[in-house]
C-alpha cells in the first residue's frame, strides 16, 4: 500500500480523534463530570498518537495544517449543529481563508507529499 496513502489514514484519524475530543470539551463541565472528560482525554491522546503516525511520511508543517485547518472547520460545524452555535461573517471569512491556506499549502507547495 503507498505509504503517502497510509499516512493521509492516520491523519484522518488524528483529525476525527481531535474533533471527537474538542467536542466532548464542553461534555465535561470544566472536567467536573469524569466520563466524559475521560473520553474527551483518550481522544486527544488517539489524536496525537495518529499523528506521529501520519508524520513518518508527511512534512510537519503539511500535516499540522491539515490537523489545524480541517480541526477547526470540523469542531465549528459541530458547535453549530450539535450546539446551536452561530458563526458572524467574520468567523466564516476567517474559517475560509484557513481552508484556503490548507489548500494552497496541499496543491502549490513542493513540501507536501503527494
Amino acid at each position: 500500500m503507498n505509504s503517502s496513502l497510509v499516512a493521509y489514514f492516520f491523519l484522518g484519524l488524528a483529525i476525527v480523534s481531535e474533533v471527537t475530543g474538542s467536542a466532548l470539551l464542553q461534555k465535561t463541565e470544566q472536567f467536573s463530570k469524569p466520563l466524559p472528560t475521560a473520553v474527551m482525554a483518550l481522544c486527544y491522546v488517539a489524536s496525537l498518537f495518529f499523528l506521529s503516525q501520519a508524520l513518518k511520511v508527511l512534512p510537519l508543517g503539511i500535516a499540522y495544517a491539515i490537523w489545524g485547518g480541517l480541526g477547526i472547520v470540523l469542531t465549528a460545524l459541530i458547535g453549530i449543529v450539535v450546539y446551536r452555535f452561530t458563526l458572524d461573517t467574520a468567523a466564516l471569512i476567517g474559517i475560509a481563508m484557513i481552508v484556503g491556506g490548507v489548500v494552497v499549502m496541499n496543491v502549490f507547495s513542493r513540501s507536501a507529499a503527494h
